[in-house]
């Protein structure tokens, strides 16, 4: 049960600080990342509680092939792991998963999987939980241009009609409404190419908890911490409630 009227759809989170909190605990990078795979289900169950329908998880960037290749390895392991043991509980609940970002560098292996788990659960509607593979929010709009430049050149598309809207509609996000919170983890103060279009009128908003510590109520913070901020939008202010 949602623990009161939400005027929050859409919660994107950037997953920081496994490493830190590995390192607190002495304990090797992997096994930060480990414990924060578990914080995953804390965020869908904040989430639910507090009647959001869209969930964004900041997963591995673009930038993240530059890391160790054993730490990137048992990343990519690790996602294995989670999309297959995960995604039957996932529909069980009613919950839709999908995936955002450049697929075509990750293993066949793990694009069966990840065909596999959008296939079962996309006529799901409790929440729609999307995983930000491989994900670069500027090569995201550059290839949403291209793409509005393909549909010119066929005269699918005229220029004048060429709108933020219209760009929105070639954007892998498109569907579902921008964020109104993004949320970083960590302490870090930084949107690291994550949702940047989108983002345009997001409320940020930053914890100084590490990921692998992350709750369901630091969800339930969030959204009232929102509730209680005033929005302007450029204009008069309208309070989040």
């Amino acid at each position: 049960m949602p623990l009161q009227p939400s005027p929050v759809q859409h919660l994107a989170i950037i997953m920081d600080g496994n490493g830190r909190w590995a390192k607190q605990h002495h304990r090797p990078r992997t096994f930060g990342h480990h414990q924060g795979a578990k914080s995953v289900r804390e965020a869908i169950q904040g989430a639910q509680d507090c009647g959001i329908k869209y969930l964004t998880l900041y997963s591995f960037s673009t930038e993240n092939w530059r890391r160790p290749a054993d730490e990137v390895q048992d990343l990519m392991n690790l996602l294995r792991r989670y999309l297959k043991s995960e995604i039957a509980e996932l529909h069980e609940k009613n919950i839709r998963m999908q995936v955002i970002g450049e697929r075509s560098k990750l293993s066949a292996d793990i694009n069966e999987m990840i065909t596999h788990a959008e296939a079962l659960t996309a006529d799901n509607t409790a929440l729609t939980l999307t995983l930000a593979l491989n994900y670069g929010s500027r090569q995201e709009i550059v290839g949403a241009a291209k793409a509005m430049l393909a549909a010119v050149q066929q005269g699918q598309l005229r220029i004048e009609d060429m709108t933020c809207d219209t760009l929105g509609n070639y954007l892998e996000t498109r569907g579902m409404p921008d964020p109104e919170i993004i949320l970083r983890t960590s302490g870090e103060q930084r949107l690291s190419n994550f949702l940047l279009w989108q983002s345009a009128y997001s409320e940020l908003m930053y914890t100084s908890v590490l990921w692998p510590d992350f709750k369901a109520a630091d969800v339930h913070k969030a959204v009232n911490d929102f509730q209680n901020r005033e929005r302007r939008f450029g204009g008069v202010g309208q309070h989040g409630r």
